[in-house]
């Protein structure tokens, strides 16, 4: 199977092909720099994403917060994810880069004070 993609590692937008039999990567043709390789090759096996999202914050400015994962989470965790975020609740005072929780390891860090 051929997966094609646009890189997003750098300005260049490569178009990336991955060739994948019996589930390894076989083959890839496009990428103009060894980021974009890696990057493709990891997409195709075990994609991962920054995670960002809102919380409630009690006594703050504005009622919510918004926060993001310190890290990429695999794809295949993010509803698990949703789901811890969706329980939480943050007290104000919230700075900017504050780590608010940590879930399976990755931090949770807000990208706005409150």
């Amino acid at each position: 199977m051929i997966y094609r993609f646009t890189c997003i590692v750098c300005p260049l937008g490569c178009s990336i092909e991955v060739d994948v039999e019996n589930g390894k990567v076989k083959e890839v043709k496009g990428c103009k720099c060894p980021r974009g390789m890696e990057w493709a090759i990891q997409e195709v096996t075990s994609p991962k994403r920054v995670v960002m999202s809102v919380v409630p914050v009690e006594g703050g400015a504005l009622p919510t917060v918004s926060v993001k994962t310190a890290e990429p989470v695999p794809k295949e965790k993010i509803p698990e994810l949703m789901k811890f975020l969706a329980k939480l609740k943050l007290k104000a005072p919230v700075s900017v880069g504050q780590v608010v929780a940590e879930w399976e390891g990755i931090k949770i860090v807000a990208t706005r004070g409150a």
